[in-house]
C-alpha cells in the first residue's frame, strides 16, 4: 500500500501584522524569516535570545503554519509562559494548539496519549521529589541492610539514580563519575536499591520526574509507528536552552524530527555550565553533525553590557578550543574598564566588596538592588556575609540559605555551643539527634540528664550510657568520644575544635546524608580556616549569633527602600540575570576555577564557560577580586588563570592600601601605597608582608 503523507500548507501572506524587519535587529530578522531545515542558533549573552524566538512563532503562525504543527520546548515553566504570553500578545489572539512548554510537561502529555504502548496506564502518578525520596525509603526498609550509619540516605540515593538516568549511566559509573567521595562497597547495595525503585514504580504504575524523558524516549525508539505519527504531527520543532540538554533530551529531539527535520535549536555553548547536573554541552556541539544542512546563524549584538565588559569576556572565553567562535559587540556606550582588585586575604576583600557597595550607593546613587555579588561556591562568601552584617548592609542570598542557615553548619556550630553550655536545649538536642539509636523523645530525656551537671566535663564522665537502651548507647558513647576530643584542644582554637568534630565523624554523616555532599565539605573547610582567625570561642559564637539573627531588615542610605537589598548568588544561580554592578569574587586557582578540575582537565573549559557568564551579568561595572593569601595566612595564593590569561588592556588593576584606599597602576606593576601617596617596588608578595608589618 502506498503512503501518502499530508504536508503542512504554507501561504506566502504580505498582510503581516508585524514589521519585523522594523522590530528585529538583521541577525534576529534571519533567524525569524528562515524556518525551514534544522537551524542552529548560538545567541550569546544579552542578544536577545528570547525575542528572537518568540517572534520566529509568530512570524510561522502568520505565514500560515498551524499552531497544531509547532512544538516549543523550554526548561522552565515561568520561561514557558512568558513566551507564549509574548506570542499572544505580538499576534492579539491565543495561538490554539500551540504546544509549549519544558520537556517534563510534554513528556507527561505524550505519555497520557500514548504510553499505554509501552505499559503505562494513562492515569499514572507523577512522583514529586518527596515522594520519591519517600519510595527509596521503603526500599530501604524492604531489602533491610546490615545497620551502618554512613550508608548513603535516602536523598543522596536518589540523586545519584536520578543523574544516571538522565546520562544514561549504571550507578556504578555515575557513583564512579560524580560520588567518588563515596566508598565502592555501596555500589551493589544502591544498584539494589535502584531495581527495587522501579520495581515499585510498576507496581503502583507511577513515574517520577526522569521517567517522563526516560518514558517518553522510550516509546519513540520502540514504536515506529508513534513516533513517525508525532514526527508528522511536529513539524517544526523549537528548543531553547540547548546547551544546557542532556543525552535523553537530544535524544528525544532528534526522534522527534524525522526525516525532514525543521529542529531549531538555540543556545549558547559559552554558557553551558550544568554538567553537575547532567547536561552536556557536546549536544550543542555537535548538532550541525547529527542534523546535515544546519544553518548556523549567531545572535552576537549585545543589549546588555558596556563594550570593555565585552571585550574582557569575549577575550576571556577565546581560550575555549572547543566551541563556537563568536564575538559579542555592544549597543550600550563605552564606560569603565572592568576592575581586578588584589586584596591581602579574604577578610579584606569583604572589606574592599562592602566598602565599594557604599560608595556606589551613596556616591553614584546606585541602588542596592543593582548590585550582585557572585561567587563560585557558597563558602567564598562566608566573610563578606559577616562584613555586611557588621555594616548593615541588608542582602539576600538568591536560591539558598546564607551560610549559617545551612544545616550542616547549624550542626557544627551546636556542637560547639553544647560543648561550652550544658544548658543548651536546642543544641544538645540538634547533636543528639545526629547520633544512630537516638530519637527526638531519647535526645530530650538525655539533655535532661546532662543539664544536670555543672559543665561538660562533667557529663563526660558521667555513667549516662546504662541507662540508654542498646543502639542509643552506642550513639552516646561515640558523642562522648567527640567531646571528650574537643577537651584535649585549646579552647581559644576554635578552628582546632571545629576540626575535632569534623574529624570524629561528621564528615562520613555528610557524604551519606547530602545529595551535595562535596560542596558542604568544602563549606566545612572554609569555616574551619575562618574560626581560626578567632582567638575565643565565645567571641567566634556570639559573632556568629549575630549572623543568624540578621535578617536583611536594616537599610542603609538615605531613600532606600524596604526592598533594597544587595544579591549574594552563586554564578550558577545568577545565570539568566543580569545587575548594573557587579563584583566576581575568589579568583583564585583552587578556588575558582575550582580545585577539582586540575584532577580533571578536561572539565577547565566549563569552569572558563562559568567565569564568562559571571563577567557578563554586568551592564555598567564589573569588579573581579582575589586574596592574596588563603585560610589563617599560612598559604599563598595563586592568581585565577582565568585572570592570568586576561590581556592587560582589557581591565584597570587595583591595589587596595589599608590605609589609603585604592590606586589604579596603569602599568599593571603591582605597587605598594604609604598614606602619603609614596610608592615602593616589590611583587605581591612584598606588598602583603608590608601591610601586615613582616617586611
Amino acid at each position: 500500500m502506498k503512503q501518502y503523507t499530508l504536508k503542512p500548507f504554507e501561504s506566502a501572506k504580505s498582510d503581516l501584522q508585524i514589521d519585523y524587519a522594523k522590530e528585529l535587529n538583521p541577525e534576529q530578522l534571519a533567524v525569524v524569516t528562515d524556518v525551514v531545515g534544522p537551524c542552529l542558533v548560538l545567541a550569546g549573552a544579552g542578544s536577545g535570545k528570547t525575542r528572537t524566538l518568540v517572534y520566529r512563532v509568530a512570524y510561522m503562525i502568520e505565514q500560515g503554519i498551524s499552531p497544531e504543527r509547532i512544538l516549543l520546548m523550554t526548561f522552565t515553566n515561568k520561561a514557558a509562559n512568558e513566551m507564549l504570553n509574548r506570542i499572544e500578545v505580538l499576534l492579539k489572539a491565543k495561538p490554539k494548539g500551540l504546544w509549549g512548554g519544558t520537556f517534563h510537561h510534554v513528556g507527561n502529555r505524550i505519555l497520557r496519549m500514548y504510553g499505554s504502548a509501552i505499559g503505562i496506564g494513562s492515569d499514572f502518578t507523577i512522583l514529586d521529589q518527596e515522594d520519591s525520596r519517600d519510595l527509596i525509603k521503603a526500599c530501604l526498609a524492604e531489602l533491610d541492610f546490615p545497620k551502618d550509619r554512613y550508608f548513603p540516605k535516602a536523598e543522596a540515593i536518589l540523586k545519584v539514580i536520578s543523574l544516571g538516568a538522565n546520562a544514561s549511566e549504571s550507578a556504578k559509573e555515575t557513583i564512579e563519575s560524580r560520588f567518588s567521595y563515596l566508598d565502592e562497597s555501596v555500589i551493589p547495595k544502591i544498584e539494589s536499591v535502584a531495581k527495587r525503585y522501579t520495581e515499585k514504580k510498576v507496581q503502583s504504575n507511577s513515574l517520577d520526574y526522569d521517567d517522563l524523558l526516560g518514558k517518553w524516549n522510550q516509546l519513540l525508539k520502540e514504536k515506529d509507528d508513534i513516533r513517525e505519527k508525532l514526527a508528522r504531527k511536529f513539524s517544526y520543532i523549537l528548543v531553547d536552552e540547548y546547551q544546557d540538554t542532556n543525552f535523553i533530551q537530544a535524544q528525544i529531539v532528534r526522534q522527534l524530527a524525522g526525516p525532514l527535520p525543521n529542529v531549531l535549536a538555540v543556545g549558547d555553548d559559552s554558557q553551558s555550565i550544568y554538567s553537575f547536573r547532567g547536561a552536556t554541552v557536546h549536544n550543542i556541539l555537535q548538532f550541525p553533525k547529527i542534523f546535515e544542512n544546519t544553518k548556523t546563524f549567531k545572535l552576537e549584538t549585545n543589549y546588555r553590557s558596556t563594550p570593555e565588559i565585552l571585550k574582557l569576556a569575549n577575550a576571556s572565553i577565546k581560550h575555549n578550543i572547543n566551541q563556537f567562535d563568536k564575538t559579542l559587540s555592544a549597543v550600550r556606550p563605552s564606560s569603565d574598564k572592568p576592575v581586578v582588585a588584589s586584596l591581602s586575604d579574604a577578610a579584606q576583600q569583604a572589606d574592599f566588596v562592602c566598602q565599594r557597595i557604599l560608595e556606589l550607593q551613596q556616591d553614584e546613587g546606585i541602588s542596592l538592588s543593582d548590585i550582585a555579588v557572585l561567587f563560585r561556591a557558597h563558602y567564598q562568601v562566608l566573610e563578606v556575609e559577616m562584613e555586611m552584617n557588621k555594616r548593615n548592609i541588608p542582602y539576600e542570598m538568591r536560591g539558598g540559605l546564607r551560610f549559617f542557615e545551612q544545616a550542616h553548619i547549624k550542626d557544627i556550630v551546636a556542637h560547639l555551643k553544647a560543648y561550652t553550655n550544658v544548658q543548651d536545649e536546642i543544641s544538645w538536642t540538634r547533636i543528639l539527634n545526629l547520633q544512630e539509636g537516638i530519637g527526638t523523645t531519647g535526645a530530650t530525656k538525655i539533655w535532661k540528664r546532662v543539664a544536670t551537671f555543672p559543665d561538660i566535663t562533667h557529663a563526660i564522665s558521667a555513667n549516662i550510657a546504662e541507662s540508654l537502651p542498646s543502639r542509643a548507647a552506642i550513639g552516646w558513647q561515640r558523642l562522648i568520644t567527640l567531646l571528650d576530643g574537643m577537651t584535649g584542644c585549646d579552647t581559644n582554637n576554635v578552628g582546632a575544635l571545629i576540626q575535632q568534630v569534623f574529624k570524629s565523624g561528621y564528615d562520613r554523616h555528610v557524604a551519606a546524608n547530602f545529595d551535595n555532599a562535596q560542596d558542604r565539605l568544602d563549606d566545612i573547610t572554609q569555616l574551619i580556616d575562618f574560626a581560626g582567625r578567632y582567638d575565643s570561642l565565645e567571641k567566634f559564637l556570639s559573632d556568629v549569633a549575630l549572623s543568624e539573627g540578621f535578617k536583611g531588615q536594616t537599610i542603609v542610605g538615605e531613600g532606600a527602600g524596604p526592598d533594597e537589598a544587595v544579591t549574594l548568588s552563586t554564578i550558577h544561580q545568577a545565570k539568566g540575570l543580569e545587575w548594573k554592578v557587579v563584583f566576581v569574587i575568589g579568583l583564585t586557582d583552587g578556588q575558582f576555577p575550582h580545585a577539582k578540575v586540575f584532577e580533571h582537565p578536561d572539565q577547565m573549559e566549563e569552569e572558563r564557560r562559568l567565569f564568562y557568564v559571571a563577567s557578563t551579568r554586568a551592564k555598567e561595572k564589573l569588579y573581579l577580586t582575589y586574596p592574596l593569601i588563603s585560610g589563617r595566612g599560612d598559604l599563598f595564593s595563586r592568581v585565577s588563570q582565568f585572570l592570568q590569561e586576561l590581556p592587560e588592556s582589557t581591565f584597570e588593576r587595583w591595589d587596595v592600601d589599608e590605609s589609603s584606599g585604592y590606586r589604579n597602576l596603569d602599568d599593571g606593576e603591582v605597587r605598594y601605597v604609604d598614606e602619603d601617596g609614596e610608592s615602593e617596588g616589590g611583587g605581591i608578595l612584598d606588598v602583603y608582608l608590608r601591610q601586615r608589618g613582616r617586611k
